[in-house]
C-alpha cells in the first residue's frame, strides 16, 4: 500500500485585469474500493466562496465565482491518499451475457456512444475487430485492444492539445495520455464494450523513497466493463496499481477537465500547472 501526498497547482494568468470569472474544478479524489482519501483541500485565490457537489459521473466538483477584479486565478489542491494494490481477476463473461447486462443499466449504455473526442478512425476500428476475432472473451479482447493502441502511438508531451480528437492523434502517430485513452475508448466502444475515461495521477517513480517529492502530472487511463469495471493504463502498458490515484470518470476528457470556466474581460489568458507527489509510506 502506498500513502501519497499530491499537491496540484493550476490556474490562469491574465494579460490584464478581468472583472469576474466563473469556474468549476475537478481536482480532489474520492474514496473508493482501492483508495482511501485521508485528507483533501482546495485553496482558491483570490479568496472565494465555493459550492461543492458530486456530478452525474461521480466526480467531486467545486463550483465558484470571483466577482472582484483580478489578474490571476490560482487553485491549490492538496490530497493525502492511501492507495491499495488492485486485483484484476479474469472475467469470463461471454458476449451474449455482456450484451444482456449492458441493456439492463444506463451506466453501461452511456459509455457505448462515441463522442467528438473518442470517435475512432477506420484503422483503429479494424484493430478492435481483429482483436475481437482472435480473443476468447470481452475482457481479453479489451486488454489486447488497449495494448495495441498503446504500442502504436508515440507518447510525446506537447504534441497535442486538450481539443485534439482521437482521429487527429492517430493521424499524427503521437500524443499524450489523453489521446491514447481516447483512442482506446473509441476502439472498445466500436465493438460493443462500454468504456470510460478516468482522470487522476500516476506516481512516476516506482522506487521512490519515503519522503521523496517528485514532479508529476495529471494522468488519464481507461476502464472497460466486462462483467465488472476493469482499468488499464494504455500509455504505460500497465495494470492500474498502487501508484494510480483516480479523481474523475466520464465519457471523455470534457467530463473531467481539472479546471474550466469563463471570465469577463478583453484579455488573453495563459494556463499554468504544476503537480508534486510525495510518497509518505
Amino acid at each position: 500500500m502506498n500513502r501519497l501526498r499530491i499537491r496540484h497547482v493550476t490556474g490562469f494568468h491574465y494579460d490584464g485585469e478581468v472583472t469576474a470569472s466563473y469556474n468549476e474544478a475537478r481536482m480532489l479524489p474520492m474514496s473508493a474500493d482501492s483508495q482511501l482519501v485521508l485528507y483533501s483541500n482546495l485553496e482558491i485565490l483570490p479568496i472565494s466562496g465555493h459550492h461543492s457537489y458530486t456530478d452525474y459521473w461521480g466526480t467531486r466538483v467545486s463550483s465558484f465565482e470571483i466577482l472582484t477584479p483580478h489578474r490571476e486565478l490560482s487553485l491549490t489542491a492538496t490530497s493525502l491518499v492511501e492507495v491499495r494494490p488492485r486485483e484484476h481477476p479474469e472475467h469470463r463473461v461471454g458476449w451474449e451475457a455482456l450484451a444482456d447486462t449492458i441493456e439492463r443499466a444506463t451506466e453501461y449504455v452511456e459509455q457505448l456512444a462515441q463522442t467528438r473526442l473518442t470517435a475512432p478512425p477506420e484503422e483503429v476500428v479494424e484493430i478492435a475487430r481483429t482483436a475481437l476475432a482472435e480473443s476468447e472473451s470481452p475482457c481479453a479482447t479489451a486488454l489486447a485492444v488497449c495494448e495495441q493502441i498503446g504500442r502504436r502511438i508515440q507518447y510525446m508531451p506537447g504534441s497535442t492539445s486538450v481539443y485534439t480528437t482521437a482521429r487527429e492523434a492517430w493521424d499524427k502517430g503521437k500524443g499524450v495520455c489523453q489521446d491514447i485513452t481516447h483512442l482506446a475508448i473509441g476502439a472498445l466502444r466500436s465493438i460493443g464494450i462500454p468504456a470510460r475515461y478516468v482522470s487522476g495521477y500516476l506516481h512516476p517513480k516506482p522506487d521512490a523513497a519515503i519522503g521523496e517529492t517528485v514532479a508529476g502530472e495529471s494522468h488519464a487511463w481507461v476502464e472497460w466493463f466486462c462483467g465488472d469495471w476493469r482499468g488499464f493504463d494504455p500509455t504505460n502498458l500497465m495494470e492500474i496499481g498502487d501508484r494510480h490515484v483516480s479523481v474523475g470518470r466520464g465519457r471523455d476528457y470534457n467530463d473531467v477537465a481539472p479546471l474550466r470556466g469563463v471570465y469577463a474581460g478583453p484579455y488573453a489568458s495563459k494556463l499554468f500547472v504544476t503537480v508534486e507527489i510525495t510518497r509518505e509510506s
